[in-house]
């Protein structure tokens, strides 16, 4: 049985890191490049709002007994085989999780671009997860 408690516990903590990073959203990527304080808390905050997402979705395949997912990716993977996430949101889910690992393991640096790029015109797909995530919970069958 899905423990709703936490990952609504989760979602509330994917909320608030999205409303911590939104004061970064006017960055430019000079300024990005060149505060490395900025560097630290945007990569980390989306570090943590990505390991959040992967986070719900490893405790709703748990709970349902899905498959175990190989990676990150993988995961987001599950909840589309399983009609949780539909093909846009998991397309976007699963470049996120990518994008963690370059963040987390610094694959020839990142991109500042790309960082900007994200806060600027991506945060509302952690939003439309949490959305599709929510929505499941209240249609799922119990």
């Amino acid at each position: 049985m899905v423990d709703e408690t936490l990952i609504l516990r989760k979602l509330s903590e994917l909320e608030e890191y999205t409303s911590q990073i939104q004061g970064f959203r006017s960055i430019s990527v000079e300024d990005y490049k060149s505060d490395w304080k900025s560097q630290r808390i945007i990569e980390r905050t989306l570090q943590m709002m990505i390991e959040t997402c992967v986070d719900i979705a490893g405790h709703i395949i748990s709970d349902q007994k899905y498959r175990i997912p190989e990676s990150y990716a993988d995961a987001f993977i599950v909840l589309k085989e399983n009609g949780i996430l539909g093909t846009n949101i998991f397309r976007t889910m699963e470049q996120i999780a990518k994008f963690r690992n370059v963040i987390v393991h610094y694959y020839d640096r990142v991109d500042a671009e790309i960082v900007v790029g994200i806060l600027r015109k991506r945060l509302e797909d952690f939003d439309r997860y949490k959305d599709t995530i929510v929505d499941w919970l209240k249609n799922r069958k119990v």
